[in-house]
């Protein structure tokens, strides 16, 4: 018997077997639209990471509402996914909704700002404490642009990432730290335009003499983390982690950059509010539009002063920031409804318990089972690892990763109405959730926990 993760294989392999048969059988039109697809789509699918769904083909949705998801097989999903945060309102939020049918009675885009534009700068302003903001259509698109003002105002050329971080498809952060500490590029990275080490230096997540040892080098321009790792499961900062990273940085003249693209969820003002973080410039994007598309970019007075005393940049035409649709009338107003009407300060107060009742079901079905494997929670966010400790590192997480019993769980989960976020175990919780829907959760995964055992 072959015992990994606490989970005997020869059953695991039986078990996953009768999951996907029972998908392919239960799922006719998805598989028939997956197969046609197939004929005029780049692998079948919109993009190419929704081939990693765990049936072996996506369902296709038809319908989107609240925390639901009813596919053309009219199944019905509790979805805790919610597009990986981009629908952290719930899929139709009503005060969207009318802003942007509203908006769009009136104009999309107009390459014109907006009085929307206005608000939402001065509420991002309250929220995350940045003095000055501009728009993305996404938050790579706000990265890259941090990344590009960075070097520009500093004059280094390198940028500082973390092994397994999460910026969207940001070329300098699909980096890895090698096992003899040197900056390689990330297994799978697809046609990187020069080395990774050229642009790049990558350590591992909650160690800071790797970090003091980077930026003593003088090279490195700016510090791109997300406050808490949440692409190999949530990753916490160690106490005391991000003053010591802030004071480094101000020690040697590098600027740091805080993606809450995802941790977001951790509350209104993200991790930045809640933790009382200091970053120079701050991105994010996803969730603050209810799903249509965009991104924003702060930062302080300083950085902005520093930006425009740059002779030559170029900020309004060719230097490489910023696009046509960036700022439309559509995303604006979009924003500002999901920030007055529908995340709200006091939205968190019932998200979170929600994402708490999530995680002590979990803990209670493997503490049942006696598996060593472990939750974590960040916010209205959990994710729960095949390992008995949450990992202090990307690559820690990564290595403890068990693709095949994360296909068993994701799947089995599909076929009982329960949808989580594909090649993660992350739950997320919107203001259309309820504790019902949490409980189904836990009903279903000690189901699929219970049938390993036999």
């Amino acid at each position: 018997m072959t015992v990994i993760s606490g989970v005997d294989r020869s059953v695991l392999g039986q078990r996953l077997e009768v999951e996907l048969e029972r998908f392919v059988d239960s799922n006719p039109r998805s598989k028939e639209l997956y197969e046609r697809a197939q004929k005029s789509l780049v692998g079948g699918v919109p993009m190419p990471w929704m081939m990693r769904w765990a049936g072996g083909f996506p369902v296709f949705a038809r319908l989107a509402i609240g925390a639901r998801i009813i596919d053309v097989d009219d199944h019905t999903y509790v979805d805790f996914c919610l597009g990986d945060t981009g629908a952290m309102t719930g899929h139709d939020p009503q005060p969207v909704v009318s802003a942007i049918t509203d908006q769009e009675r009136r104009g999309i885009t107009t390459m014109l700002p907006t009085e929307n534009a206005a608000w939402v700068g001065e509420e991002l302003q309250r929220r995350f404490g940045l003095d000055r903001w501009m728009f993305t259509l996404t938050a790579t698109d706000a990265n890259r642009a941090a990344l590009r003002i960075c070097r520009q105002i500093t004059g280094r050329p390198k940028v500082l990432t973390f092994s397994y971080s999460y910026h969207g498809s940001v070329d300098e952060t699909f980096a890895v730290a090698g096992p003899d500490g040197t900056t390689v590029s990330r297994e799978g990275n697809v046609g990187p335009p020069v080395d990774p080490s050229v642009t790049t230096t990558t350590v591992e997540f909650n160690d800071l003499e790797a970090v003091e040892a980077a930026f003593e080098t003088g090279e490195i321009a700016c510090v791109l983390l997300e406050p808490a790792m949440t692409n190999m499961g949530i990753v916490l900062p160690d106490d005391g982690y991000h003053s010591a990273l802030r004071d480094l940085a101000t020690r040697h003249g590098v600027l740091l950059i805080i993606d809450e693209t995802h941790t977001f969820s951790a509350g209104p003002g993200g991790c930045t509010r809640e933790w009382g973080l200091e970053p120079d410039l701050f991105s994010i994007g996803k969730a603050i539009g209810s799903g249509i598309p965009c991104g924003a970019l702060g930062m302080t007075a300083e950085v902005a002063t520093r930006m425009f005393a740059q002779e030559g940049a170029d900020y309004e035409d060719t230097g490489g920031v910023g696009g046509t649709l960036a700022g439309n009338a559509l995303s604006m107003a979009a924003v500002r409804a999901t920030l007055s009407e529908v995340l709200t300060d006091d939205a968190w107060d019932y998200t979170v318990p929600l994402a708490t009742r999530f995680s002590d079901g979990i803990k209670t079905v493997v503490e049942e089972f006696g598996l060593p494997w472990n939750v974590t929670q960040l916010g209205a966010r959990a994710e729960y690892r095949f390992e008995d400790a949450p990992a202090r590192n990307g690559t820690q997480a990564h290595d403890a990763s068990d693709p095949e019993l994360e296909r068993y769980l994701h799947v089995h989960a599909l076929n009982r109405g329960v949808l989580i976020t594909p090649f993660h175990n992350m739950a997320l919780m919107s203001p259309a959730t309820t504790e019902h829907d949490v409980d189904l959760h836990t009903e279903v995964f000690r189901e699929a926990v219970s049938d390993l055992q036999s």
